[in-house]
């Protein structure tokens, strides 16, 4: 299937996805949840080691595709339990049963996955969450953070940062504008600044 532009899960479906993959699996939630919030790919999310998160809660990636190598706090999202990072790798270190250093594990063979079994996972939880065909690879995820941090008007360098951009263009990509948007954000940037002289 070919991947539309700009698609993107609207919140609602974010939490569609996370409640179907904690109803199924503690490791597809705590995988699917660390996908989303810190927009890894699928391959990142395979390839992280249980030594890849510190004890005071600092996740360690090394991105691909030329990307940086990221050190990023783990979330606590209060009052949202499908959204609660902290909790939910708690939860996954405590249901895991294997010798893996792996930090997501197949449940047949105790070993690390693949990013085609971490793919295959998303699709099968976002199909049965009831996400249309073109939304059901897990890199929506990556595209979906990006989305609704821009959305928010984060600072598109903390965006960048947060996704291991290296390069500000594959950012850019994210950020969606017109003429009556860029003119009302301009008008309360200067009359914001005009307070403070």
């Amino acid at each position: 299937m070919q991947r539309q532009k700009g698609v993107h899960l609207t919140m609602k479906e974010v939490e569609a996805v996370m409640r179907q993959a904690k109803a199924e699996s503690s490791r597809n939630h705590c995988m699917f949840l660390m996908g989303y919030l810190h927009g890894l790919r699928a391959q990142e999310l395979a390839d992280l080691r249980l030594e890849d998160i510190t004890s005071d809660g600092v996740l360690h990636v090394e991105r691909r595709k030329g990307s940086m190598f990221t050190h990023q706090p783990l979330m606590k999202w209060k009052g949202n339990v499908l959204m609660d990072e902290v909790r939910a790798l708690k939860v996954w270190l405590k249901d895991r049963d294997s010798d893996s250093t792996a930090m997501f594990t197949s449940s047949k063979t105790g070993g690390h996955l693949t990013r085609e079994q971490v793919s295959r996972a998303f699709h099968a939880c976002a199909e049965r969450a009831g996400l249309p065909p073109e939304k059901r690879y897990v890199h929506i995820l990556k595209h979906s953070v990006a989305t609704h941090c821009c959305e928010q008007d984060m600072n598109i360098m903390d965006i960048k940062q947060l996704l291991g951009h290296s390069a500000l263009s594959s950012t850019m990509v994210y950020s969606h504008t017109n003429d009556t948007r860029a003119v009302k954000a301009a008008m309360t940037a200067l009359q914001s600044y005009s307070r403070t002289i």
